[in-house]
């Protein structure tokens, strides 16, 4: 691992790495889904009560957590909030390490658990130095994987309650190497929608088609056809990604039963709004025309769940000045490439200007690990120290004493 620069912000925090250890791989071993989090939101608070913030407060969003803290001054009115994610996944663990699930069917399998820990080992430098000047707002959130506990945190007066100027939020990247930190100005995760397509015929004996209306045809056309969206409507300037998922149509104990009904689930993923509105309107305009070619019915049911994730181009460029000062120029990816997958901090940056980080996790570059949502993952401890830096470094730097420079 390249290890950061021998700032005192991360040597203050290394002396509890194997707290922060301990505390990561217990939540590891403990995963909750979105708005179950009460074990993990519990042990957060106590580990806050521990740490000796100003303000904790429970229950927003029914599991979420925020704690304030104040810095040595805060007349200034400036304000900053960070965020980490708290939930698990609905996914079987295949680890055979000592801190694997012990909750069959869940698993901490996109490092939830890490981003939660590097928060809480900030909120205790924070609360131990109070090296700044205004106020930091601690948000530990439930629900991101697929739940959009961000916007039910902000439906719920989260900025109103906990003014922040501004927010930002980091998610560690196994394809990044330990010890470097990746970000960029704009869109740097797509929107995320999904669609179900169901498709009505008539149903029949396998011998005789003809006298059917066959929607596991019209279900194949409708497949193939769907790829033109992106190769024939899309510019190849813009990135978008269509892709059916899963196909549910007839019985597979039934090898002569042409099914009544065929449905189709899948993803649409972009990062421009005149992109998602294009293809959300040409998918449905394609479903409907294909079936009635065949005879058929069919309808398209369209959900945004969640907008890209666009960060602010100050925020961003700050954001990398603050983790160039850790892990050094060399280390810091200022054009690090967006992903096409998807992230609800992004209802967070339509309300406040911010930047969404990526902590690199990667353990060699022969073996970096695997990757979010595999079976065999596991957050690497070796940057929680690394992680909780950066956070409290965003906030020593956004809001400085007058009488310090920042980074001494």
């Amino acid at each position: 691992m390249l290890l950061p620069h021998p700032h005192g912000v991360f040597r203050h925090i290394a002396r509890h790495h194997p707290e922060l250890t301990a505390f990561r791989r217990d939540l590891h071993a403990h995963p909750e889904l979105g708005f179950e989090e009460e074990r993990t939101a519990a042990r957060v608070v106590e580990a806050l009560k521990l740490a000796r913030v100003d303000e904790i407060h429970t229950g927003i969003a029914k599991t979420g957590v925020v704690a304030v803290v104040r810095g040595r001054w805060h007349g200034s009115g400036r304000s900053i909030g960070l965020r980490a994610d708290m939930d698990a996944l609905p996914m079987r663990e295949e680890n055979d390490f000592a801190w694997r699930s012990c909750r069959g069917g869940l698993m901490h399998g996109c490092g939830h658990d890490g981003h939660t820990t590097m928060l809480v080992g900030a909120a205790r430098y924070l609360a131990e130095t109070r090296r700044f000047d205004g106020t930091a707002y601690l948000i530990f959130q439930p629900g991101e994987e697929g739940c959009a506990g961000a916007r039910r945190m902000i439906e719920e007066g989260l900025f109103e309650r906990f003014p922040a100027q501004q927010v930002f939020a980091m998610h560690n990247w196994p394809s990044l190497p330990a010890g470097q930190v990746g970000v960029a100005p704009g869109a740097v995760m797509a929107a995320s929608d999904r669609f179900e397509i169901t498709i009505n015929g008539r149903g029949g004996h396998g011998a005789h088609p003809h006298l059917t209306v066959d929607p596991v045809v019209v279900a194949a056309q409708i497949i193939t056809a769907a790829q033109s969206l992106v190769s024939r409507n899309t510019s190849p300037l813009d990135n978008a990604v269509v892709s059916i998922c899963a196909m549910q149509g007839g019985d597979l104990g039934a090898m002569s039963v042409i099914p009544r009904q065929a449905k189709l689930v899948g993803t649409v993923r972009t990062f421009r709004p005149q992109v998602q509105d294009m293809i959300e309107e040409r998918l449905g305009r394609l479903v409907e025309s294909l079936a009635l070619g065949f005879g058929a019915t069919a309808r398209l049911d369209y959900e945004r769940v969640y907008p890209a994730t666009v960060n602010a181009e100050a925020e961003a460029r700050f954001a990398a000045d603050v983790a160039e000062s850790l892990v050094g120029p060399q280390q810091v990816v200022r054009n690090v490439q967006a992903s096409m997958g998807a992230e609800d901090f992004s209802f967070m940056l339509q309300v406040r200007p911010g930047a969404y980080l990526r902590l690199g996790q990667g353990r060699s570059a022969e073996d970096p690990g695997s990757f979010l949502h595999n079976s065999r993952y596991d957050f690497n401890d070796e940057v929680l120290p690394l992680g909780s830096a950066l956070f409290a470094s965003l906030v020593e730097r956004a809001m400085p004493l007058a009488d310090e420079a920042f980074g001494k």
